[in-house]
């Protein structure tokens, strides 16, 4: 389990060796001399925004979707091992047992890396290089998916929230969450923070709590789309908790086109790496019946 600490640097969160150090920096110098424009997020984004630090075993790049073919190609160039791990979202280059990931979306494939995130990316150093890191708003947004059983990111969510609630541009941050009802999700962390930080509550600003509880309330007294009916976005939360309801319960994958982005054979396979990171309960009780 990784440690957290606080410390006064947060822009170096990490006790890395001189050689992993090394390899960090020289992939972020192989993706710039490739023509690459390459975010930072990770323990080194958060750590910036929160102050919190994480030590981590990985360095986490975020680059848009038309550059990971030649952000890979980059790196193998370089004499390192490549991994097109998750093709809709997420790649990986290795030098011996250190490696950096490369993000280009999130693994419901609902956070794309577009434009705004570079946009509005902020300036930063980070191994002792110019950086730029992912957007404060965007990480919000990326996290805030993430319910997996055997992985939650609303503390981190909240703790984003807590730290830079002030800064948010919260009408971005809104229409982030608009696709696919994404809004009531947002709507939860929001709450929840009240509940985490019931003296801070303050901090979420009372025009976006109050504009997103009056669409509950429409959405109550509305009746349901017909194709809404059958379709369940509980797989966008977790890639496993929700094999039931669509594999039995006869309910559509919401991550599937055209509502959502993915291929069967990417949701394929982003179930069966849930099984390699310890989430089988339900994954065991279908294959048992």
């Amino acid at each position: 389990m990784a440690m957290t600490s606080t410390i006064s640097n947060p822009t170096q969160p990490a006790d890395l060796s001189p050689e992993t150090a090394d390899f960090y920096r020289e992939a972020m110098a192989t993706l710039e001399a490739a023509g690459v424009p390459v975010l930072v997020g990770g323990a080194y984004a958060y750590a910036r925004y929160t102050g919190i630090v994480r030590h981590t075993k990985d360095f986490d790049v975020f680059i848009k979707p038309g550059d990971f073919d030649r952000s890979l190609d980059a790196m193998a160039r370089r004499g390192w091992k490549i991994d097109r791990t998750f093709p809709h979202w997420l790649g990986k280059a290795y030098q011996g047992d250190d490696f950096v990931d490369l993000i280009f979306s999130s693994g419901n494939g609902v956070a794309q890396v577009d434009d705004l995130w570079f946009e509005h990316a902020v300036e930063e150093t980070v191994l002792d290089r110019p950086a730029r890191l992912v957007p404060a708003e965007e990480m919000i947004w990326s996290k805030a998916f993430i319910m997996e059983r055997e992985r939650f990111d609303g503390a981190d969510v909240a703790h984003v929230l807590h730290a830079r609630a002030a800064d948010l541009d919260w009408d971005r941050l809104l229409r982030r969450f608009e696709p696919h009802g994404g809004w009531r999700v947002l709507l939860a962390h929001l709450v929840l923070f009240g509940y985490i930080y019931p003296g801070d509550a303050q901090l979420i600003p009372g025009r976006v709590l109050s504009a997103l509880a009056g669409r509950l309330s429409g959405d109550a007294s509305n009746p349901q789309d017909e194709e809404d009916e059958r379709v369940c976005r509980g797989p966008i939360l977790s890639r496993s908790q929700f094999l039931v309801d669509t594999l039995q319960w006869g309910y559509v994958d919401a991550r599937l086109r055209p509502e959502g982005s993915m291929s069967p054979e990417d949701v394929a396979r982003w179930t069966i790496a849930a099984e390699k990171d310890g989430d089988t309960s339900q994954l065991d009780a279908i294959e048992g019946e």
